[in-house]
């Protein structure tokens, strides 16, 4: 979503987006920000508009929050206290991410137990929700959510053999350096500095590693793969817990896979897909 990030984002090309209309691409600026919230309410406005259409609306992605913010919704929650995250940022960097964890953990247990240790910007929203409304963020989520109406949702998750992953998260981690992630990292360093949020992403936080002289090349490498590799670990743990998943065995690239998806969805009573030749939109 965010501009100028291109390489470590892992963006679609320009040919595989010239293959069905993509949306919600390059909609902030390097140094911005986008909530849950505020890309739940963008993203249902262009999933309306396709549908006006007549075309069937594909959510692609891996962040389980930001998913479930689009079909479930929020709660109305505080606005963000740019002063208390600063100090809970400050903590971070002087104690560890653990710390905040440890704080949440007091605060709020439930949502301590399903917010990693290591994720600081959920660790600090849950802090501040806490704080702020002076409740467990776990027991506002189940009140007042807006959740969406008007579609069949149809969830289709990715499964492949945990090797078979490994080596494709090693091998993309790999291509990302040869391909000039280490010179993207430079360029927006030196155009936006440490405002650049998204520099503290997976792999671009081990590009700026390696253009400080904390890592070796290979060190990067390999400190961004393993990265990689732990963030998908997570992702499969939280996606387990989705209701009603059809899991497919394999990689999405995979034509087997491809035609299973397909068939699946062609079987389902009421689903909004009438066969291979309905356009989508990712």
């Amino acid at each position: 979503m965010v501009r100028d990030f291109e390489i470590g984002a892992a963006k679609p090309s320009a040919s595989e987006r010239a293959r069905a209309p993509h949306h919600l691409f390059d909609i902030i600026g390097p140094t911005g920000y986008v909530t849950a919230g505020e890309y739940a309410r963008q993203a249902r406005g262009v999933l309306n508009e396709i549908k006006q259409r007549g075309h069937l609306p594909i959510v692609v992605g891996g962040t389980g929050l930001y998913l479930r913010a689009l079909i479930d919704g929020l709660f109305p929650g505080p606005q963000r206290s740019e002063e208390l995250r600063a100090r809970l940022r400050e903590r971070a960097e002087q104690r560890g991410s653990t710390y905040l964890h440890q704080i949440l953990q007091r605060l709020d247990p439930a949502s301590a137990g399903k917010i990693h240790a290591n994720d600081t910007p959920k660790l600090i929203r849950a802090i501040e929700v806490c704080r702020a409304m002076r409740r467990q963020m776990s027991a506002m989520w189940s009140e007042g959510r807006n959740a969406l109406t008007g579609f069949h949702v149809v969830r289709l998750g990715l499964r492949p053999d945990r090797e078979q992953l490994d080596a494709r998260i090693n091998e993309r981690a790999h291509r990302m350096f040869e391909t000039g992630l280490i010179e993207e990292t430079r360029g927006l360093r030196e155009r936006h500095g440490d405002s650049a949020r998204a520099l503290g992403s997976l792999g671009y936080k081990q590009a700026v590693q390696l253009l400080q002289g904390e890592l070796t090349r290979d060190e990067a490498i390999a400190a961004a793969q393993q990265a990689h590799r732990n963030y998908a670990k997570r992702q499969l743990t939280w996606f387990r817990r989705e209701p009603d998943v059809h899991w497919l065995s394999g990689l999405g690239d995979e034509q087997d896979i491809q035609t299973q998806a397909v068939h699946f969805l062609e079987k389902l009573e009421g689903a909004a897909v009438q066969g291979p030749t309905r356009r989508g939109e990712m």
